[in-house]
């Protein structure tokens, strides 16, 4: 009994007298809004109350969708600011609102010949023939512009020639000949010992197309551990990729809104170190996040559709465009900074991004790899 009587008495203590959504005058009785409905509460933004919200209205968009686009797409920052200020039962839930654009922007991205890149499966074979033929020709080339050379100069060219024979003699390399015994393995340190054993597991599937862990790792006279059989299924994986990249490249794809999504709240923890002096908490930063990745979906979208119907690049690169001055309009309306902060900001916080970025990508490969 006492324990209810201190939640009411928090719950009291956040009341206001305004309604912060439509400003109604409202009483220190009122649990809502009696005109728009939504809670009377001037508690600060928590985790807890956005999955809460994020939760409970999961597939109730109905007037706040339209809304949410129209102001996120010509008022930068004032959906984020109406949002941390109290005004957040007209608008989408911004965690719910990404998830759906998210989607909606992969498919869409999906459907585009932008986001095909290279066709791997016709392609492939025709990259790596090219790729031989370009590296013999200009290895032909050199190698006989270097004997032409030397021999005007009355220099020796049998260590040319051996060269020669050598580069070609690693083509026609087996894994026999890059195999090493268990217990030359064991002396060495983790990272070189996890990198000759894929190599090696990668050669030997190659050459035999043994699919059995069991059988592999007896004929190559390893210990049959769970990380060795790990390793060669790691070997038969990437073998798979290689010849079809394609495969792997459409998993990561299918992978990348939920990878931004935990990307998102470790780059919003240097937004909040940047503007550490600003009255805003790390949740509030994370909702300006969330929203300016949001947009940059939405625009994608409207540009990789005009792009589908006009068989051009125009509405990529007008989406980049825009977007680049929308982030400073955003950062500018949001943190009410002057123009000079603004702009050094914004040119820190892009570097911030793509370093980020580079890093979580190298990471989500790996892992995606790691189970794929």
């Amino acid at each position: 009994m006492l324990e209810k009587n201190n939640k009411r008495d928090i719950s009291y203590n956040y009341r206001g007298e305004t309604c912060l959504n439509c400003e109604l005058p409202l009483e220190k009785s009122d649990h809502f809004c009696p005109n728009c409905g939504q809670k009377n509460s001037t508690k600060k933004l928590n985790f807890s109350d956005f999955f809460i919200q994020l939760f409970s209205g999961l597939f109730n968009y109905d007037s706040r969708f339209q809304r949410t686009v129209r102001v996120m797409l010509f008022s930068p920052g004032k959906i984020s600011k109406d949002y941390v200020n109290g005004k957040r039962i007209r608008y989408a839930n911004p965690f719910q609102f990404y998830l759906s654009a998210s989607i909606i922007f992969f498919l869409v991205a999906g459907l585009s010949d932008n986001f095909e890149g290279i066709n791997f499966e016709n392609q492939n074979k025709a990259i790596d023939d090219g790729i031989t033929k370009i590296q013999q020709d200009s290895l032909m080339q050199a190698q006989l512009k270097e004997i032409s050379a030397l021999k005007n100069n009355n220099i020796e060219v049998d260590s040319i020639i051996n060269n020669v024979a050598k580069s070609r003699k690693s083509n026609d390399e087996t894994y026999q000949d890059i195999y090493v015994p268990q217990e030359k393995l064991d002396t060495m340190n983790n990272l070189n010992r996890i990198g000759t054993k894929l190599q090696i597991f990668h050669k030997y599937f190659k050459e035999t197309r043994i699919t059995s862990e069991e059988e592999a790792l007896k004929e190559l006279e390893y210990n049959e551990t769970g990380w060795n059989k790990f390793l060669y299924q790691r070997a038969m994986r990437f073998d798979l990729f290689y010849t079809n990249p394609k495969l792997f490249a459409d998993y990561l794809i299918n992978k990348l809104p939920f990878i931004i999504f935990f990307y998102l709240p470790v780059f919003a923890l240097f937004i909040w170190l940047l503007y550490i002096r600003r009255p805003f908490n790390y949740m509030e930063h994370l909702i300006f996040a969330f929203h300016v990745q949001t947009t940059l979906f939405v625009l994608y979208i409207i540009g990789f559709s005009i792009d589908h119907i006009l068989k051009s690049d125009v509405g990529f690169f007008l989406a980049n465009g825009i977007f680049i001055f929308y982030l400073y309009k955003s950062m500018r309306n949001f943190y009410g900074q002057g123009r000079v902060k603004t702009i050094l900001k914004f040119i820190l916080l892009n570097i911030i991004f793509f370093t980020l970025a580079t890093i979580a990508s190298i990471i989500a490969v790996i892992v995606s790899f790691s189970i794929f």
